[in-house]
């Protein structure tokens, strides 16, 4: 119901716009060619594509960063350990979206040189600015995106005059990135799994070897495993592990 309210004032919005752009009062939303043969949008029209691409920020956040990596690597370390509130949601997504800056600030700083600065500026128009933001953008996912991945989205798209990673479009480099990204993930996840396990593996072993069979073995290698976790240092190796699997500090 929200959705349809939202999309009716935005019709509305635009259709008002229209109509006293038609009668000569307020040109709102107009769309001009340049001499160099690109589009110039009008501000009114500007702040509306703005306003629709801060909608779509979130996902935006999850889809295009190293967020999702690092999200489901924590998540399953948290299984791992046995812990299953502790760190909570919030700690978890909190810590992932500063991972995310701290590894996306030489991405961000290059698509605020090479396109919104030239476009605040008045040196760019606003697809021009848009085409030299996505580079660096562009050139991080598919570093981080498998071959394999990124020619299986191509095949379903059935572009076949593709010849390299460069050439592919957006709409094909996103969903093969996010499903490599995944796919270190849980890579990454797994190989933080096998020492808790062994803790579980051994401590049920002694339980049943002492007759202990009704107590859970959860519960007594629980404390084990945080105190192996704490010894080592874990969490600055964790993050430590996610920020050099994208190439950080290399």
């Amino acid at each position: 119901m929200k959705r349809m309210v939202w999309l009716a004032g935005m019709l509305l919005m635009i259709l008002s716009s229209a109509a006293f752009a038609d009668n000569g009062i307020l040109p709102a939303v107009t769309v001009t060619q340049t001499p160099d043969g690109g589009t110039q949008y009008s501000v009114t029209m500007q702040i509306l594509l703005l306003m629709t691409a801060l909608s779509f920020l979130p996902a935006m956040v999850i889809m295009l960063t190293c967020f999702t990596r690092i999200i489901v690597t924590l998540s399953i370390l948290r299984q791992a350990i046995g812990l299953q509130q502790t760190p909570s949601n919030q700690v978890l997504i909190g810590l992932s979206l500063f991972m995310t800056m701290f590894i996306m600030s030489p991405i961000f700083s290059e698509i605020y040189d090479v396109g919104v600065k030239p476009y605040m500026d008045e040196q760019l128009t606003l697809q021009q600015a848009y085409d030299r933001g996505k580079e660096p953008l562009k050139a991080f996912m598919l570093a981080q995106t498998r071959v394999t991945d990124l020619k299986t989205f191509i095949d379903i798209a059935g572009y076949d005059d593709i010849s390299t990673p460069e050439q592919s479009p957006m709409s094909v480099i996103v969903p093969a990135f996010i499903t490599s990204e995944l796919k270190t993930a849980f890579q990454i996840g797994f190989m933080l799994f096998i020492p808790f396990l062994v803790i579980d593996l051994v401590v049920a072993s002694i339980l049943m070897a002492m007759g202990m069979m009704m107590l859970s073995p959860m519960i007594v290698s629980l404390p084990f495993k945080i105190m192996l976790f704490v010894l080592v240092d874990g969490w600055t190796l964790v993050m430590g592990t996610l920020a050099n699997s994208f190439g950080l500090g290399t």
